[in-house]
């Protein structure tokens, strides 16, 4: 994980440095926010930045908002610092964090942001295959395209082809195809010259030159406009770049990974995907099973998971029902791995009793895993609205959405982050909302031990 950190504060962040690197972080230091941009568009790269909280945080979030750099910013500052707290938040940083720094928190954060556990959690034998024909291909220096439907987990995949490769010690870039508008992908991609366009006010390091010596992942390359894809087989072949307004083409030493949940073959008969570039990136095909395809991996994920989820929320780990188990492996997980993923979170916030059970895997509308999927979508959206507005005759719109913010904190135990998560808006909206509610007289459950943000500073 690559971590930029800009400022000193004191000397108290050189502390948070050295546990970030006593963690396996590669950091990069910045005494301020002109050397953080120049750094950022040399295309050393971060992929997570933190910032002295007397800085201007503001400027160096519209900075990097205004090149189309994508970094999380955390503010750190002392403890008693509770107003540069508040204005550091809505600057834009995603977190706060009081100094000094406990290591713990500094493990926990860069295992959120660079989830180093790379390793494949498998025992199906489905699932055991494709694993070792990536264990083969990885030391390789063939292209690969890795398929499969959405939540199967690709990008781990990538990850750890990357790691069992002889570029692991090398940076790891990715680069989401469908994530980026189709005008700027372009100069995420092969980076910019200044005055290239308007806005280019700099030179800036593109994806594949960011990733020299090192591993790029295409994700969902078949989102990527047809235009393009004429320029990136060319890169693909002679590992050259030209920057949008360079002169002269820059060599690149790069292994392209790539992923797509679409039918690829399909694509390129629809015209939408170049035939020429799909035989240049399918040197190897892993295709990933579903989960339903994978059976044996359900409890072990789910073990994984409930693991995870209840350290990062300082809640003690409990073990899954017999009965839960078997609702687990009943399922039919559209979603795969990642629906699984948020099902067990769930699970693990919810839960009040000694063991995770059936009613704490319901969905979000009440339903069991499983009930409803051989509904068509019509007759199942009339039924969830049914139960759910049932309950609801006779509040204002204003009383039930507090009533359901209240209750998704309380579920998780007082911990804003993880409510913004569930609740789907940002951690500055639920502060607001709930800054609304305390001043009205409500009572607001306080943040539990994992709040990375003290009370006072609500």
């Amino acid at each position: 994980m690559r971590l930029l950190i800009i400022g000193t504060l004191n000397g108290q962040l050189t502390t948070a440095t050295k546990m970030a690197m006593d963690k396996g972080a590669k950091v990069i230091h910045a005494e301020n926010i002109i050397k953080a941009m120049h750094i950022v568009r040399s295309g050393k790269g971060a992929d997570l930045a933190m910032v002295d909280v007397g800085l201007n945080i503001k400027q160096l979030i519209d900075s990097l908002e205004s090149e189309h750099i994508h970094i999380p910013v955390v503010a750190c500052g002392v403890k008693n610092d509770a107003a540069a707290a508040v204005a550091a938040i809505k600057a834009g940083a995603k977190e706060y964090i009081p100094l000094p720094p406990d290591a713990e928190l500094i493990a926990a954060i860069i295992a959120a942001v660079s989830e180093e556990s790379h390793r494949m959690i498998s025992k199906d034998i489905a699932m055991e295959r494709v694993v070792e024909l990536a264990k083969q291909v990885a030391p390789s220096q063939a292209s690969i395209l890795i398929t499969g439907e959405s939540g199967t987990g690709k990008e781990v995949m990538a990850q750890y082809i990357h790691q069992k490769s002889k570029r692991k010690d090398k940076p790891f870039i990715s680069i989401n195809c469908a994530a980026i508008p189709e005008h700027l992908i372009e100069s995420e991609l092969f980076g910019h010259e200044k005055g290239a366009f308007t806005g280019a006010i700099a030179r800036r390091i593109g994806k594949f030159e960011e990733a020299d010596g090192g591993t790029l992942l295409l994700d969902e390359i078949s989102e990527m406009d047809i235009r393009l894809q004429a320029k990136l087989l060319r890169v693909v072949q002679e590992r050259m770049v030209d920057r949008v307004g360079g002169t002269k083409p820059i060599p690149v030493d790069i292994r392209i990974i790539a992923t797509s949940n679409r039918d690829l073959p399909q694509a390129v008969r629809d015209g939408i995907f170049r035939e020429d570039l799909l035989f240049r990136l399918n040197v190897v095909n892993l295709k990933l099973p579903a989960l339903r395809e994978r059976p044996a991996d359900i409890a072990l994920l789910a073990e994984h998971f409930i693991k995870k989820y209840s350290e990062m929320n300082g809640i003690n780990v409990k073990p899954l029902e017999l009965k839960a188990l078997k609702c687990l492996q009943q399922g039919a997980w559209k979603g795969n791995v990642r629906e699984l993923e948020n099902t067990i979170h769930r699970a693990v916030l919810l839960c009040t009793d000694d063991e995770i059970t059936e009613q704490n895997l319901r969905t979000p509308e009440g339903y069991k895993i499983g009930e409803h999927e051989n509904q068509n979508p019509a007759t199942r959206a009339a039924l969830t609205a049914e139960a759910a507005s049932s309950a609801l005759i006779g509040q204002t719109v204003a009383e039930v959405e507090q009533g359901l913010i209240l209750k998704t904190l309380g579920h998780c135990l007082g911990n804003r982050t993880h409510a913004a998560n569930i609740l789907g808006i940002s951690i500055r909206t639920l502060r607001n909302k709930l800054k609304l509610y305390g001043d009205s007289g409500a009572e607001i459950p306080p943040p539990n031990a994992g709040e990375s943000m003290p009370r006072p500073y609500m």
